[in-house]
């Protein structure tokens, strides 16, 4: 058991925490103020060759794993929760199906660009009246010679109004329950598709979260990911890496909360000592620096065994339940520490609070997750 990050993977992690330090901090607050994609930040994470983590170089990718991914996406929540949630997005969601599912000709068309960073990808399932019951959909998608069909409504999509291209689940076959779901790739050129609203958020206010609505969006039958009725299955195993990302997000929150605390703590006097030096403080910030690490070495131990190829849905829930409620305790944590100066704007802890609640609700709520692994313990 080896506990110790490979070489490359410190070195790939050293240069995009560099790159966060010192071209997303400065310009994290601005970007929430503004409620502003960071479209030129994206373009050099592109130009950093990461935009593609885990997608093979044959087509436009670094070739690297699970873990290097999970490191690039920490480093990312450390600085700016709203450009690490769209690059996990981007990546987890909008472009690793295309890779594990698609053609040849698909990878090559709508899988390169966005390895490459040309483009940024985006996955449509949740729908207005499906909550946590993703799999009772109401989008259709209904063959028409060597058309599909698409109408319906899905809900809270990252990146659909920045995205080059969006995979969309929808019901081929009314009758077959989860085996009649199937998965199409839709590009924001298609006539029939319109980016309906834009949510104003609590946090994360950088990436966009939409509603997007099909009406009578027609694809050509190539646009079909996979085989028809495979729509469920490519989900489950989908979510498997998207909840690591998740996991090591927040990660990244618990992480940036902490730095904010520690250092305020340390620097701040009171009664002529550091407050660090009070056990109350103190204790805090042991409590929350316990979190954090429990937090990555789960969030570790499910990246290196997808990487094995072993199935991680026990491990992968785990992860990104304690870790999400770790980034939501740490960072409410960070406020207290920072007393009044915790709750403006000045300093990131607020920041990281707002931010943090939503990696308990997204890719599967705490509560979901708690049903997932009492499954898997066979309670």
């Amino acid at each position: 058991m080896d506990f110790e990050v490979p070489a490359e993977h410190r070195m790939i992690r050293d240069e995009i925490r560099e790159f966060c330090e010192s071209e997303i901090a400065p310009i994290a607050q601005e970007l929430e103020d503004d409620h502003r994609f960071p479209r030129d930040v994206f373009e050099e994470l592109g130009a950093l060759d990461v935009m593609g983590v885990p997608i093979s170089e044959e087509y436009g990718g670094l070739g690297g794993d699970q873990l290097m991914y999970a490191l690039v996406t920490e480093e990312l929540g450390r600085v700016s929760g709203g450009i690490g949630l769209s690059y996990a997005a981007h990546v987890s969601l909008g472009s690793k199906p295309i890779e594990l599912f698609g053609t040849d000709a698909q990878k090559e068309r709508w899988l390169r660009p966005l390895a490459e960073g040309e483009a940024m990808g985006a996955w449509a399932l949740t729908e207005p009246e499906s909550g946590s019951d993703a799999s009772d959909m109401d989008t259709t998608a209904e063959k028409d010679g060597d058309e599909y069909v698409i109408n319906g409504t899905k809900q809270f999509i990252t990146n659909a109004n920045v995205a080059g291209s969006i995979l969309v689940k929808a019901v081929t076959d009314p009758g077959a329950g989860y085996g009649g779901i199937s998965t199409f790739i839709v590009s924001p050129d298609d006539e029939g598709f319109e980016v309906e609203t834009i949510w104003e958020k609590m946090g994360l206010n950088c990436s966009p979260t939409c509603e997007i609505r099909f009406d009578d969006c027609r694809l050509p039958d190539e646009r079909l990911l996979g085989t028809e009725g495979e729509g469920w299955k490519q989900t489950k195993k989908t979510l498997n890496g998207g909840r690591i990302s998740i996991a090591a997000l927040s990660t990244g929150l618990a992480q940036g909360a902490f730095e904010a605390a520690r250092d305020y703590a340390t620097e701040r006097e009171q009664f002529g000592s550091p407050i660090s030096k009070f056990d109350a403080v103190r204790d805090k910030l042991v409590g929350m620096y316990r979190k954090t690490e429990r937090a990555r070495l789960l969030t570790h131990k499910a990246a290196v065994r997808y990487d094995a190829g072993e199935r991680v849905t026990r491990e992968s829930s785990l992860a990104k339940l304690d870790a999400s409620e770790a980034a939501r305790e740490v960072a409410e944590d960070a406020v207290q520490t920072l007393g009044g100066y915790g709750y403006t704007t000045d300093f990131a802890p607020q920041r990281f609070y707002r931010d943090a609640k939503l990696m308990e609700i997204g890719e599967g709520t705490s509560e979901i997750q708690h049903l997932v692994l009492g499954r898997q313990l066979g309670l």
